[in-house]
């Protein structure tokens, strides 16, 4: 009785009930003004979701739309309440039961954001979708105009001007840690390089000599967390690792109505289940506005809970404020009173900002896409202060060039989602690294040694890389690496002669980062890049790491060179551009070896000619592909295009074990076997090695 009790008085309180008659009723019985039977269609969205949508329109005062049924009877004509006595709409399923009461409380209305255009079904949590006790629609509310867009939704706390009311950390050490000790030779980066040939004449002389910079992220060791029950766990390793603040902004816009946002709930249900209890997480849900759907907060159980329950209460409605979302969502970040190790914000949005860029896609006018991202962001601001956005741009509508832009600025990732059912994939590979990062704030540090060496260049990529005046030293900010990530850089120097010398000293290069897990700072010193000077040296090949990392970057080049082109609208010379980079990596050494990167990159390109087929195509997905490999080979971290996600793809260059080993949990959980379903418990580690599929 107490549950039903319950659901009545929900049910009242949203101002939601209606007739329902039982299922045998005749079809012939309906009354003028009944609802039609597609008006209580379960849809798609909602079988997918465990929870529907929250909102209505609130009771007013005098409000006689109260309902439920007297009597089943056929003979009744008029249908009466016994509650408010006024007639009743028919439904579908059984009454609860019909009965005079005074109601001492209502309850309040879930977490929206914008008031909701059409009906809509509405499926607490733990309500069947079909168990015929009640069935509750949303009735229509009045059109709405312009000029109410912005207004605040009703029955929703005042959010706090300073989001300080981040759950506190737990701050006992974790006993799995007191083990670090005996492994830090194993927790450290290691660092390589390598001449682009051994050896150089003596009388030769190099302008342009090449030496590549080889850095690896420590591997996730396995073993066992003490501080789990390991019966009620699938047999996976246990490692410790970094714990996260992680704020996700998503677009509930109106175009992300139906199974869009179903799937949406359903990844967000899957990052939620994989967060450990010293993750935080807090949700920005964005349209015309934007509103935090619950402070930063620890993912305990019941912390998962409130989580689940707030990203299944979400209703799409209303334009795209992506500016308004992140603005929040970045307060979140600067305001909490404490902070974890690891850091970030993950946006999605299947649309274009209406709101603060004008003249989106023009190509007189190019829109200023920083103005989306706060100034505390940039990273000219001076202030030390910034967080990674991971951007997804999901479906063909969204504005591929400003998600692209904002995860520049911010040092995130772009990806691709074409097809909306890879959401829940592409998330999983973005948290499967963010769980397992092991380095922070790495920067590497170059210096000459011979007198008469220089740098000319660091090809960096996105990373921010600095050169002093004088030529001799410079510098590279890698920041944060995830489990058994790698980075290749190209530093660019000249060879002097060397008349009386049998080797030259060229360059010495260390680097330093933090250890989350330890907090230790490390220092790295990198052994002397040295080449040998022969009288006459052979003429040996250029070295097969240094001509993959030159492909890497010419493939990049060209890509950037082709959406340049393409954005003019010389679709044909793009074409070609791609088309020449093919055939000029097919002739290099390392492509000729089928290096696994060089046969990626060559799928690839391959790939964004298909997508510049046609304007049409272009717009639709070539752009947002190209700029998602672009963000890719810049930031030499694995993105989502259209199914790089799949085994089966061969855009998969920079994917380490820890996102292959979430991606294998996100497609097995799909699968609903009872497996699947042991599998979405918190991931506390990852093996080494990607599971096989």
């Amino acid at each position: 009785m107490g549950s039903k009790w319950r659901k009545v008085k929900l049910a009242l309180g949203l101002n939601l009930c209606v007739y329902t008659p039982s299922n045998n009723i005749a079809d012939n019985d309906e009354e003028e003004g009944s609802l039609p039977p597609s008006s209580y269609r379960h849809s798609d969205a909602a079988l997918l979701s465990p929870v529907a949508d929250w909102t209505s329109a609130p009771p007013t005062p005098g409000s006689n739309r109260l309902m439920f049924s007297k009597s089943l009877s056929r003979s009744s004509s008029k249908k009466t309440c016994s509650i408010c006595l006024t007639s009743m709409r028919r439904g579908d399923g059984q009454a609860i039961f019909t009965a005079e009461a005074k109601w001492k409380e209502i309850p309040l209305q879930g977490p929206s954001l914008d008031p909701p255009v059409g009906r809509a079904r509405i499926n607490p949590v733990d309500w069947h979708q079909n168990n015929g006790l009640m069935t509750v629609v949303r009735r229509l509310p009045p059109p709405r105009s312009n000029s109410s867009r912005n207004v605040a939704p009703l029955f929703q706390a005042p959010e706090p001007a300073i989001f300080n009311d981040d759950e506190l950390l737990d701050h006992e050490i974790d006993s799995s840690k007191k083990n670090l000790g005996d492994c830090n030779e194993q927790r450290k980066v290691t660092m390589k390089s390598f001449t682009e040939v051994p050896a150089v004449s003596q009388l030769n002389t190099s302008d342009k000599f090449t030496v590549l910079i080889n850095l690896k992220a420590p591997t996730a060791n396995s073993w066992r967390n003490p501080g789990r029950n390991q019966a009620n766990m699938p047999q996976i390793s246990q490692t410790p690792r970094a714990p996260v603040d992680l704020v996700t902004v998503l677009d509930i816009s109106g175009s992300m109505a139906g199974t869009k946002l179903a799937l949406l709930k359903r990844a967000m249900g899957f990052v939620i289940q994989n967060l450990s209890p010293n993750d935080r997480l807090a949700v920005i849900a964005f349209s015309s506005t934007a509103r935090r759907l619950f402070p930063l907060r620890r993912m305990s159980e019941t912390g998962r809970q409130q989580a689940l329950q707030s990203v299944n209460s979400l209703v799409a409605n209303g334009g795209t404020n992506i500016a308004e979302g992140l603005r929040k969502g970045v307060k979140i970040m600067e305001d909490r009173r404490e902070k974890n190790p690891v850091a970030s914000i993950i946006l999605l949005s299947d649309g274009q900002d209406t709101y603060t860029v004008s003249n989106i896609g023009g190509n007189k006018n190019q829109p200023n896409y920083q103005l989306l991202l706060p100034v505390s962001m940039h990273p000219e601001d001076g202030s030390g202060f910034k967080i990674p956005v991971h951007a997804f741009g999901f479906g063909a509508d969204h504005d591929a060039s400003s998600m692209h832009s904002i995860s520049e600025i911010s040092g995130g990732t772009f990806s691709f989602i074409e097809t909306e059912g890879v959401i829940q994939d592409a998330f999983a590979q973005c948290i499967g690294g963010l769980l397992s990062v092991v380095v922070k704030d790495l920067q590497i540090s170059i210096e000459c040694l011979h007198p008469s060496v220089h740098l000319g260049s660091l090809k960096a990529g996105s990373y921010a890389n600095h050169v002093l005046s004088d030529r001799r030293t410079g510098s590279i900010d890698v920041g944060d690496l995830y489990a058994d990530e790698e980075r290749d850089f190209l530093v660019s120097i000249n060879v002097p002669a060397a008349y009386t010398s049998n080797e030259t000293m060229l360059l010495k290069v260390n680097c330093n980062y933090n250890d989350p897990l330890t907090k230790e700072t490390v220092t790295l010193e990198g052994e002397e890049v040295r080449i040998k000077r022969p009288v006459v040296a052979r003429q040996d090949g250029v070295s097969i790491e240094v001509d993959r990392q030159q492909n890497r970057l010419q493939a990049a080049e060209a890509m950037a060179q082709a959406r340049t082109s393409a954005e003019s609208g010389d679709l044909a010379r793009a074409v070609s551009i791609l088309k020449n980079c093919r055939k000029l990596l097919s002739e290099t050494a390392s492509a000729k070896s089928r290096d696994r990167l060089c046969v990626a990159l060559d799928a690839e390109l391959k790939e964004m000619q298909e997508r510049m087929a046609s304007r049409h195509v272009y717009e639709a997905s070539g752009r947002a592909y190209i700029l998602s490999g672009l963000s890719s080979h810049s930031w030499q971290r694995a993105t989502a295009r259209g199914d790089s996600t799949d085994g089966s793809s061969l855009v998969q260059a920079y994917q380490t074990p820890s996102m292959v080993e979430m991606v294998t949990r996100s497609q097995a959980t799909l699968l609903g076997s009872p497996s699947a379903q042991r599998l979405l418990r918190p991931v506390w580690s990852f093996p080494s090695r990607p599971r096989p599929r």
